[in-house]
């Protein structure tokens, strides 16, 4: 009681106060740690097959070529005009970026082929084909016929308004490294396709009205402009993404319809003179039953278009080809992926210009399972000023003598030497979230037990983790410091070791709370915030001063949330940074010198269409630093996945010392975007669902 009593002194009698004296002033600097959604668990390779075998009599499997080298994540190829070089996008170097390959020359032997066959002196790394600044997302390369120009999607360049995806085509002319931006200001545009002639892209574009906020299918329509310039630029096709020219005048594309199936269409395009562009007609390729998406075709395979599909029976997205020469009801398919790689989700696929193969990225590896890519650099912005690091695990927190790590494996808790080795040492094996260590007691770590995204009434605990003997688990201990069990999570210490700020559903809302961090209610209670909405992911900051926090106070129950800050003490309430109406800013975390906050947020919106991707919740979280007067808002990952949950320590881990030294084993454990499930309906028919 005496500490309660303590508690409520500070908090009630003196003026704007802080639970600690503030800590010597530390440059914004060390290392930002993060997660992405599954991410570490792809081990992507960009595998061939010929389309030879669709004409065959043989039952065997067709010999499948690697067409990338094993190293880092390799995705979204195209092949060259010339058929002689593949085009793809690649993780290497801690960025995203395009690279180009020789591809072997097909063969007829039978043998799979295991690894990029090319002379010694080109085996070796290979360098970007962008590699100017700034650091951005580089995806869906093509090549004009001349050889030339590279036409891609960046997100180089700033939206004009917060919610708005970075996400534009340029036009590299690659002798002079010159570059235009082909889409206009203040539209975004995504998975472009050059025609045969080089003379036109179609692209997907939501528009003037933007991202709507969508997870799944995004509402885009297929735009086509001039390569050179991008002028001339016209809607041509409505609902409707992933263009793909077969001709000139012939465009495929994918659409999700009323009945739920994604299919595949085909639009006749009538270029009229100054009038711009049209769709003579548009006719649905693929019946409903089954799932077709990102489809590709070819001037060199005429008559037929490769498509990715998820059939009903399958967990699997595999690559099929159809040949849709006949017309109306008379298309055949024949499977690609399924006889070679069953059990292997398979993605993006296109054919060379030749038409002798098909292409796609899958795991390389023959199965699932953990992968040992623990930490991964990725490319700082600032890299004199912090490190930044990607994590297989979420919520993750480093104890403050810099040396450990800890996470979450929803389920698990897990602890790791800061620099990833020693392998995961497992603390709890049920469900916990997220990890903070005390600042002045030795191995000790809050967590909170129970199930996440929870109502106000689930059964949540906050609970202090005590390690022990590092090599020792039988000296680990486990304190509950909450009694109510109504969804008590997100726990913080204040730094002078004394508090402990988590949020608390035992109002019937979500509001944060500050108990005592040895002895937890028992030792006193006091509510920071009150109200009808949902305050929420605190964090304490190194000096004492400030408690950061998401909250839907703005909009409550709206699914919108934006970061706040309050004094300990309940005084100071400010928001400080938010994406817009419906946004979502969340996980703030203060820099060591108490100055800067780093955040996940759909600031930037979504940078590739989701469904060419494996599964993401939330295909638009990137992540962000900004001062906490909320000026100076700086975006720090540029990808098509979701990233969350960072934190920042003042120690600065090398990025030399965990980089590309960790390698992902081959194996993979993912799943597909939960949304094309397909399901039995009562009536017997089959229909996608959100899952």
């Amino acid at each position: 009681m005496a500490r309660r009593a303590a508690l409520l002194l500070l908090l009630l009698l003196v003026g704007p106060l802080y639970l600690a004296a503030p800590a010597p002033a530390l440059a914004a600097s060390g290392t930002i740690v993060f997660t992405t959604l599954g991410r570490s668990r792809y081990a992507f390779d960009i595998f061939a097959l010929p389309l030879t075998p669709l004409s065959s009599s043989s039952s065997s499997p067709a010999a499948e070529v690697r067409l990338t080298d094993g190293a880092s994540v390799n995705y979204n190829g195209n092949f060259a005009p010339s058929s002689d070089s593949l085009l793809f996008v690649s993780e290497r170097n801690g960025t995203l970026n395009l690279y180009a390959f020789p591809v072997p020359s097909a063969s007829g032997s039978g043998a799979r082929r295991e690894a990029l066959e090319v002379p010694e002196a080109a085996a070796a790394l290979p360098s970007p084909l962008l590699p100017w600044d700034p650091i951005a997302l580089k995806d869906r390369p093509s090549l004009t016929p001349d050889g030339a120009h590279l036409v891609y999607v960046s997100t180089a360049e700033p939206a004009e308004a917060p919610r708005r995806s970075w996400a534009a085509v340029y036009n590299t002319h690659l002798p002079s490294g010159a570059t235009r931006r082909l889409t206009p200001r203040g539209v975004a545009d995504f998975s472009p396709a050059v025609s045969p002639s080089g003379e036109w892209t179609a692209a997907a574009s939501p528009g003037p009205d933007g991202w709507g906020g969508e997870v799944e299918d995004l509402n885009t329509d297929i735009y086509v402009f001039r390569t050179s310039d991008g002028s001339r630029r016209t809607l041509a096709i409505r609902d409707g993404g992933w263009p793909t020219w077969a001709d000139e005048t012939t465009l495929f594309f994918h659409r999700r319809d009323s009945d739920g199936w994604y299919g595949v269409y085909r639009a006749k395009i009538s270029f009229a003179g100054g009038a711009g562009v049209s769709a003579a007609s548009v006719e649905r390729v693929t019946p409903p039953g089954f799932h077709a998406f990102t489809p590709a075709a070819s001037p060199g395979a005429p008559g037929l278009v490769a498509v990715a599909t998820r059939r009903p029976g399958s967990d699997y997205r595999h690559i099929e080809v159809i040949d849709v020469s006949g017309g109306g009801g008379a298309n055949a398919y024949f499977e690609v992926t399924r006889p070679v790689a069953p059990r292997v989700h398979h993605f993006n696929p296109f054919i060379s210009p030749d038409g002798e193969r098909v292409a796609y990225h899958r795991c390389r590896g023959s199965g699932n399972g953990d992968s040992p890519l623990l930490l991964e650099n990725i490319k700082s912005p600032a890299p004199d000023t912090f490190s930044l690091f990607r994590i297989d695990g979420s919520y993750p927190s480093f104890s403050h003598d810099g040396k450990r790590i800890a996470f979450v494996g929803l389920p698990g808790l897990f602890v790791v030497n800061a620099d990833g080795s020693g392998g995961r040492r497992q603390i709890l094996s049920g469900e916990a979230f997220p990890t903070a260590w005390d600042w002045k007691r030795k191995g000790v770590i809050y967590t909170s037990i129970g199930p996440t995204f929870a109502s106000e009434r689930t059964e949540v605990d906050v609970i202090a983790v005590s390690l022990g003997d590092d090599d020792d688990d039988s000296s680990i201990s486990i304190k509950k410091l909450t009694t109510g069990s109504e969804n008590n999570a997100f726990p913080s210490p204040s730094p002078d070791g004394k508090w402990v700020v988590f949020r608390s559903g035992r109002s019937g809302h979500k509001n944060l709370y500050i108990m005592d961090a040895e002895d937890g209610e028992a030792g006193g209670i006091h509510r920071l915030t009150e109200g009808p909405w949902s305050d929420t992911m605190c964090n304490w900051s190194p000096d004492g001063e400030w408690i950061a926090f998401s909250s839907d106070r703005h909009n409550p129950g709206g699914g919108s949330f934006a970061i706040y800050m309050i004094h300990p003490n309940g005084t100071g309430l400010r928001r400080v940074v938010h994406s817009a109406d419906g946004g979502r800013t969340n996980h703030p975390w203060f820099s060591p010198d108490s100055k800067t906050l780093v955040f996940t947020s759909d600031y930037a919106a979504v940078s590739a269409e989701p469904i060419s991707n494996p599964h993401h919740y939330q295909p638009y979280g990137e992540i962000f630093t900004v001062n906490i007067d909320g000026t100076g808002i700086r975006r720090l990952t540029h990808n098509s996945f979701e990233d969350g949950t960072p934190s920042w320590t003042p120690y600065y881990l090398e990025p030399e010392d965990v980089g590309e030294t960790l390698q992902a084993s081959g194996t993979c454990k993912f799943r597909d975007c939960h949304w094309l499930t397909v399901d039995a309906k009562p009536d017997g028919l089959m229909c996608g669902k959100h899952g």
